[in-house]
């Protein structure tokens, strides 16, 4: 069982070896721990500074694309060297690296494939009571759009099985966290959440500039992926609450004209027709996302195979070229 630890990095190289040497070197299950950061644009010397320290794998970036695309591939790079269990954490030592073994722990008791940290958010000094709060919100909506139970929506510290690594697609963007819950809980992928502790903060936040940007962002990423995942339901209650509209707009009609007074009030059949008519297009126009949303059902079935072809290909190549070094040494 080979677990490699991922690490996105912009120009971390002051906190990077305190993050590096609160990893766990020995997990009981786990027979091989590496290592992997994925250097993000920077533009100090964060590589330099983890090659010194040794870690097995440089993912290089010429210049800053961002969490969701460092993230990706940093799985990719993962899954081309063989790994069993990805564990995703921060630069900025933000998690406790003993708690790794909480992570895995699930999925090496074949509970789930994807576990998520649960952050003592309230209890977070750094935190503004306005952040925590919103990290409540936020994890709230993420819950109902996603039809899960994950307390902690934003946390990025996580680990995932080789399975559900696989099936991980991330289309915004701005952050991997919120949309792979959605996609997970569409895809009925078990998920399982743990309570895990927060280091002292080292440096500020660089995910976001703004609360009001941070709520912006990361409202348009769960209304995005409700919609590719779910447009039908979502289409569908619009649709309802307009016809709901146009109903009592009628129904207002009617009560004016059993009054004699129907003719003083022709602007409610006006705004009732146009009420239905946009409602009857949200529903046909559900229907339409929903017929896109079962193709790209297939598309992702038909990606998982061709991944598992060519990182299990990929994962062989390393093993053989390993040990071939080996046997030369």
């Amino acid at each position: 069982m080979k677990l490699i630890i991922q690490i996105p990095c912009y120009n971390e190289a002051e906190t990077l070896t305190v993050a590096l040497d609160a990893l766990p070197k020995h997990i009981d299950g786990i027979d091989e721990i590496e290592y992997l950061i994925i250097n993000d644009g920077s533009k100090d010397n964060t590589v330099q500074v983890a090659k010194d320290w040794g870690v097995n794998y440089v993912v290089h970036f010429c210049k800053n694309k961002g969490l969701a695309k460092g993230f990706m591939a940093g799985i990719d790079a993962c899954l081309r060297n063989g790994a069993d269990i990805i564990v995703n954490t921060d630069a900025d030592n933000q998690y406790c690296g003993e708690d790794i073994e909480k992570l895995v722990r699930p999925i090496l008791e074949k509970r789930a494939d994807i576990v998520i940290g649960e952050r003592p958010i309230d209890q977070t000094e750094h935190f503004s009571p306005l952040k925590k709060k919103l990290q409540h919100i936020g994890s709230w909506t993420v819950r109902v759009a996603s039809e899960t139970e994950i307390p902690d929506a934003p946390s990025g510290f996580r680990a995932y099985s080789r399975e559900a690594a696989l099936r991980l697609n991330v289309t915004n963007q701005y952050t991997y966290t919120l949309e792979t819950i959605i996609q997970a809980g569409y895809n009925r992928i078990p998920m399982e959440s743990v309570p895990i502790r927060t280091n002292p903060e080292l440096r500020k936040s660089r995910l976001f500039h703004s609360m009001f940007g941070y709520i912006k962002k990361s409202s348009i990423t769960i209304l995005r992926s409700y919609l590719m995942y779910k447009p039908l339901k979502l289409f569908g209650i619009l649709g309802t609450i307009l016809n709901a509209v146009g109903l009592v707009l009628a129904v207002r009609y009617i009560v004016y004209k059993c009054m004699g007074e129907g003719a003083g009030h022709i602007q409610s059949l006006i705004v009732m027709a146009v009420f239905f008519m946009i409602g009857i297009m949200s529903y046909l126009l559900g229907l339409l996302a929903d017929v896109t949303a079962a193709n790209r059902k297939i598309l992702e079935d038909v990606q998982y195979h061709v991944r598992r072809a060519e990182y299990d290909i990929s994962a062989m190549k390393a093993e053989k070229d390993a040990a071939e070094n080996e046997s030369k040494g």
